[in-house]
């Protein structure tokens, strides 16, 4: 192995030296498109360090983000797992679990049984782990919404967080909290899956405190690129990386791009799900446009006729952080460029649904095409290799 795996410390510790964060978007099924991109971007980094396979995602990235979906590929990819190990897996619980059935429309009950994915998720991780196991390589932040206060909350593993370990007042620390059970969190989908209830307070002779979370995508974070740069670079989050184009590298992997398409004979439970998802595709404009907006960015895409991919606009003198973003647009027109055999029309309006196994296949060769074409070597500046 041509350099040193760092340990958990070493990752978060601010010393002077670049920092690498990958980010993973939300999109249920779809999270099998960011596999194949990412399978991409596994072997480019390996031949760049002239590495072997005991190579992992986990010794490049100093800091993996990802939210509902996304939140099952981080954690798994922190304990050092492969990206192939790890597309088995969710190929096999992505057919388990969104497994139709006649009692669940998701309207008065939540469409799927959410035990299937805490079991699945147990499996994975483990039953017992916790967000201070250390299975977990490097820094795993993962985005989930506590319902009854309407707050995003950012969980990490970050030692030096605020809220990391348990408190006087009894209120329990990130660090106790089971990694399943925060992964499952940011997985709870309104209308697909019940919320998870975690216990945040427990002083004895007194009822617990407990909070209501749900999908991490029901917030700006969908895409969490943005949480992840203030995460590491905020000084009340207690990481304060310093920014700069040559200090920070984020790259963030999407699951898809798909307009709702809502027509007059939708149910209104159904209309309310699209519009929902209408809100998160608009905010995944608006962070891109953000991000594209303060960094260096080979990857930067078109934003809109007005805008142009925003080349010779900076937010500040200089930028932020080097940026890369891998998505595709689930539109035929996007789909036809990556070179896969063209499903049919029906098939290709069902690719954005996050919630149909039966594109599994489809979408992950369609991510692996993307990358080929999308994914380069040149694009991860050498200044950041380990």
């Amino acid at each position: 192995m041509n350099y040193n795996v760092k340990n958990l410390s070493e990752h978060l510790r601010r010393n002077g030296k670049p920092k690498r964060i990958l980010t993973l978007d939300g999109g249920g099924i779809r999270g099998i498109l960011s596999i194949g991109i990412l399978q991409k971007i596994e072997d480019t980094l390996r031949e760049q360090h002239n590495a072997d396979d005991s190579f992992r995602l986990c010794h490049y990235f100093d800091l993996i983000v990802g939210t509902s979906t996304g939140s099952i590929i981080a954690a798994a990819l922190a304990q050092g797992m492969t990206v192939e190990s790890l597309r088995k897996i969710y190929m096999d619980i992505g057919k388990k679990i969104f497994k139709k059935s006649l009692l669940r429309k998701g309207l008065i009950r939540a469409k799927y049984d959410e035990d299937k994915l805490a079991d699945a998720l147990k499996n994975i991780y483990g039953a017992d782990t916790t967000l201070s196991s250390d299975s977990l390589k490097t820094g795993l932040l993962i985005i989930t919404k506590r319902l009854d206060t309407g707050s995003p909350w950012p969980i990490s593993n970050n030692p030096d967080g605020q809220y990391y370990t348990t408190k006087p007042n009894n209120t329990i620390g990130n660090s106790e909290y089971p990694l399943w059970q925060v992964v499952r969190a940011s997985t709870a989908a309104p209308a697909f899956f019940d919320p998870e209830t975690i216990t945040i307070a427990d002083k004895p002779g007194y009822e617990p405190i407990t909070g209501n979370f749900i999908d991490g995508g029901v917030s700006p974070y969908n895409n969490p690129s943005l949480m992840a740069l203030m995460y590491s670079t905020m000084e009340g989050y207690k990481i304060g990386w310093p920014t700069g184009a040559d200090n920070i590298l984020l790259v963030s992997v999407g699951t898809g791009s798909s307009n709702a398409n809502v027509t007059h004979s939708d149910i209104s439970a159904k209309h309310a799900v699209n519009a929902l998802l209408s809100v998160v595709d608009d905010c995944e404009v608006l962070q891109e446009t953000i991000l594209q907006w303060m960094s260096s960015s080979p990857t930067a895409k078109t934003i809109g006729r007005e805008l142009g991919n925003l080349q010779n606009d900076l937010i500040t003198d200089t930028p932020l952080l080097s940026y890369l973003r891998y998505n595709i647009n689930l539109n035929e027109q996007s789909i036809q460029k990556t070179g896969i055999d063209l499903p049919d029309e029906e098939q290709i309006k069902s690719l954005g649904e996050i919630d149909a196994p039966e594109n599994m296949d489809t979408l992950h060769k369609l991510g692996v095409l993307l990358a080929e074409q999308d994914v380069k070597s040149k694009d991860f500046p050498l200044n950041f290799k380990l």
